[in-house]
């Protein structure tokens, strides 16, 4: 008998060893008993050491931090029949784990499989200006329904946000089209709108000089002094009579 006793001292010591289990403060545990679920009103086991008995208890590690989950590309027809290739990201956590593991089958899996079909929905019915224009609605919508629909398996989705829409070439050079058109009647609006201001300006310039004829002479004089600063070879001006006709009104005096 004492020649057994390492033996089962070692043995009682394994079984310890495999029983005491450690996790971490976002993970819980979902421990089976004989098949059945282990409840309890505090919810799964964890954080921290908890005790598994061997060959009894099955059990499975359930992480609670937030997940990001990348949707691969997905061809998706819009509402005005144009083909886009468009993917997304899904950011969900667990927050019921023995639902997560005991009402749907890798729940990972199926939420990526129900974003797809989901994204796929969706997009199907909006156009394609409204797919460009009006993503945060859309990312509003998605989010919404997936939630519903995860909320059985215990998963809360935080957001959903389509990252990228790949359009066809042809629809590319169409839009480049249409963006530089409207930035020509951008700026052909711009300038008729400048030239209308400088119009009015020179209106009420010519109204102001119209009143006082010293104003056009005094202008005269200024444009003068800027030409003979910028060039410094002769120019001939033609000089106004009504500059010189007080000189000359004194000289016959």
């Amino acid at each position: 008998m004492l020649d057994f006793l390492p033996i089962l001292i070692i043995l009682a010591l394994m079984l310890l060893f495999s029983s005491v289990k450690i996790l971490k403060e976002y993970e819980r545990a979902v421990v089976f008993r004989l098949g059945r679920l282990v409840t309890s009103p505090r919810g799964p086991k964890g954080p921290g050491l908890i005790i598994i008995i061997p060959v009894i208890d099955k059990w499975v590690r359930v992480p609670l931090r937030l997940e990001a989950m990348d949707v691969p590309p997905q061809d998706i027809i819009t509402k005005d029949n144009v083909s886009v290739k468009v993917n997304a990201v899904v950011y969900f956590r667990v927050i019921e784990p023995n639902k997560a593991i005991t009402e749907v089958s890798e729940y990972l899996f199926a939420t990526s499989q129900l974003a797809q079909t989901t994204l796929r929905s969706i997009l199907g019915m909006v156009e394609m200006d409204d797919l460009l224009s009006g993503r945060e609605r859309i990312n509003v919508e998605l989010q919404s329904v997936l939630d519903a629909q995860t909320d059985p398996w215990g998963i809360k989705v935080s957001a959903v946000e389509v990252k990228h829409v790949d359009l066809p070439q042809e629809m590319q050079r169409a839009m480049a089209k249409q963006a530089e058109a409207e930035r020509e009647r951008r700026a052909k609006i711009i300038n008729a709108e400048g030239e209308f201001q400088a119009a009015a300006k020179m209106v009420n310039a010519a109204q102001l000089m119209e009143k006082h004829p010293i104003a056009l002479q005094l202008r005269y004089l200024q444009t003068l002094r800027e030409v003979a600063t910028e060039n410094n070879s002769t120019t001939l001006f033609p000089i106004p009579i009504d500059i010189i006709s007080p000189f000359l009104y004194k000289a016959k005096k």
